[in-house]
């Protein structure tokens, strides 16, 4: 039997005669048992909650693996871990518990929910699944020099949409891939997502005040305005909605409160590079 580290094991018991089990697996390959189900599922749900899936999204995917093996499944979600209980076919009950891992990414987010249905349409079996799921999350398929390119070229049609003209679009689109860039970085290195987004808002809105130093063009506040809005936690807002209309208050609430965190962190950065370079309202 294989555990993840973050996991934490609750030995099995046996729960009443009366437990009504599900219908037998309809699976390729071996069945697997309650207790290696149940790992496989606490670590899939840790990573696909912390890549920015929703919680209704993770009920639907755990819900279609635990059925296609005939298993019945339990779940309580909390903002930074899973509690997850398995009832096997002998009415034997194994709970796990895994903390959220992984960074926000739609990449992973659709292939884990994509591994979910290859489980349920029979194309893969336990073991196959299980080692596929482990390189999903380990070989994340983004090209970081497009994703890089692509920020700053959508950062700059922000700009352009607020009514920031051609030299300022210029220097947002520096300003971005500059502040982008910092933030990779930083991540790589495990730093804390909030003092990321401090020092990635305050480095783009200093490139983007040279807009005003060097009169560049005519609309330097709205540069300066539009050279932080790739930082701004729109994923978050939007999943703290949609749990708060499934009935996941928990999640939604801790999920708003970090998005709210992160914009106060990103206004932080962009007053205090206003500051320094004394432009705007200082």
């Amino acid at each position: 039997m294989m555990k993840t580290p973050s996991d934490s094991f609750i030995p099995p018991t046996v729960v009443s005669e009366d437990v009504n089990v599900c219908d037998p697996p309809r699976s390729a390959g071996r069945t697997p048992t309650a207790c290696e189900l149940c790992l496989f599922l606490a670590d899939y749900c840790a990573h696909l909650l912390g890549c920015g899936a929703t919680c209704l999204r993770l009920e639907k995917n755990l819900n279609r693996i635990a059925a296609t093996y005939g298993h019945k499944v339990e779940i309580t979600i909390m903002p930074r871990h899973i509690h997850l209980s398995i009832i096997g076919h002998d009415a034997e009950a194994v709970t796990s518990i895994a903390s959220v891992k992984g960074c926000i990414s739609f990449n992973i987010n659709t292939l884990l929910s994509q591994l979910s249905w290859e489980i349920a349409d029979g194309k893969i079996d336990f073991d196959s699944a299980r080692d596929k799921m482990r390189y999903i999350v380990s070989h994340d398929p983004r090209n970081k020099w497009i994703e890089l390119l692509l920020v700053a070229v959508a950062n700059a049609s922000f700009c352009r949409l607020f009514g920031g003209d051609p030299a300022a679009m210029a220097v947002v689109g520096l300003a971005t891939m500059a502040g982008y860039y910092l933030k990779m970085l930083m991540l790589s290195y495990d730093i804390d997502l909030r003092v990321t987004v401090i020092v990635c808002a305050f480095v783009s809105t200093v490139l983007a005040a040279t807009d005003v130093l060097f009169s560049l063009g005519h609309t330097p506040l709205i540069a300066i305005g539009s050279s932080v809005l790739y930082l701004v936690p729109g994923i978050p807002f939007l999943n703290s909605f949609s749990d708060m209309l499934n009935r996941h208050y928990i999640c939604a609430f801790s999920r708003f409160v970090d998005a709210v965190v992160l914009t106060c962190c990103l206004s932080f950065g962009l007053c205090a590079g206003m500051m320094l370079m004394n432009v705007g309202m200082f």
